[in-house]
């Protein structure tokens, strides 16, 4: 059965399924940015009215959400947004540096200048974004959030392997859930964001494996420091 013979036959289900992707799209940015904190209870009724959806769809998005770690499914009682803590911080970290580090040393040795011209397009674009809201310098500005995730896709997909790209996005994305708490917190130390993105730009741009993937590792290092350290401050104040 084809896709356009399964929409006409099945039109509710479908559109049912539409709905709930675009769902699990809004929710997912709901919970990277804190709008919806970590721990906090997801009725589905409130979630309708606020999505202005029926339930089914959202509860089918928050199913969705909870199989790549967003939310968690509990007994009997619902869903809730999957709490925060330094020790899966210090993972997902550890993690994505061993597992671009393989990735970007692959895109570099590939030597594709298809590859290379779109690492300094996604470059460009994103230098050229504010990372803050205009009326709120303690948000990141969405456009830019979209951009720093596109280029940090492009780096990884000159790879060669579609798996290794996937799974590179899966902790992407859920390093961006933590990002926010990097902006928000005092900072202990100067920190050049773009100045980092140039660097590794250029080490990448001069087939320079070794530097790259320091600089890269680095980068995420850097973000998990900021964000421990803000963590830390909030355990301290409750």
């Amino acid at each position: 059965m084809d896709d356009t013979f399964e929409a006409a036959a099945f039109p509710a289900q479908t559109a049912s399924r539409t709905m709930a992707s675009s769902l699990e799209g809004l929710l997912r940015r709901d919970i990277i940015s804190g709008e919806l904190p970590p721990g906090s209870r997801l009725r589905v009724r409130e979630l309708a009215e606020k999505y202005e959806s029926g339930p089914i769809p959202v509860r089918e998005a928050l199913s969705r959400l909870s199989t790549g770690g967003f939310v968690i499914a509990v007994d009997q009682k619902g869903f809730r947004v999957a709490d925060i803590s330094l020790d899966e911080l210090a993972d997902i970290t550890r993690t994505r540096q061993d597992i671009e580090r393989l990735a970007i040393t692959k895109a570099i040795r590939r030597r594709d200048t298809k590859w290379e011209g779109e690492v300094l397009a996604a470059h460009h674009l994103l230098r050229n974004i504010p990372a803050y809201e205009a009326t709120d310098a303690q948000r990141i500005n969405p456009a830019w959030e979209r951009a720093h995730d596109a280029f940090h896709a492009k780096l990884v997909d000159g790879s060669g392997s579609t798996w290794l790209a996937h799974f590179c996005g899966i902790l992407r994305v859920q390093t961006a859930r933590y990002r926010q708490l990097s902006v928000t917190a005092p900072r202990s130390e100067e920190r050049d964001a773009p100045a980092e993105h140039a660097r590794i730009v250029e080490a990448v741009m001069s087939h320079d494996v070794d530097l790259a993937v320091s600089l890269l590792a680095d980068h995420f290092e850097r973000t998990a420091r900021l964000v421990a350290e803000a963590l830390s401050r909030q355990k301290k104040n409750i």
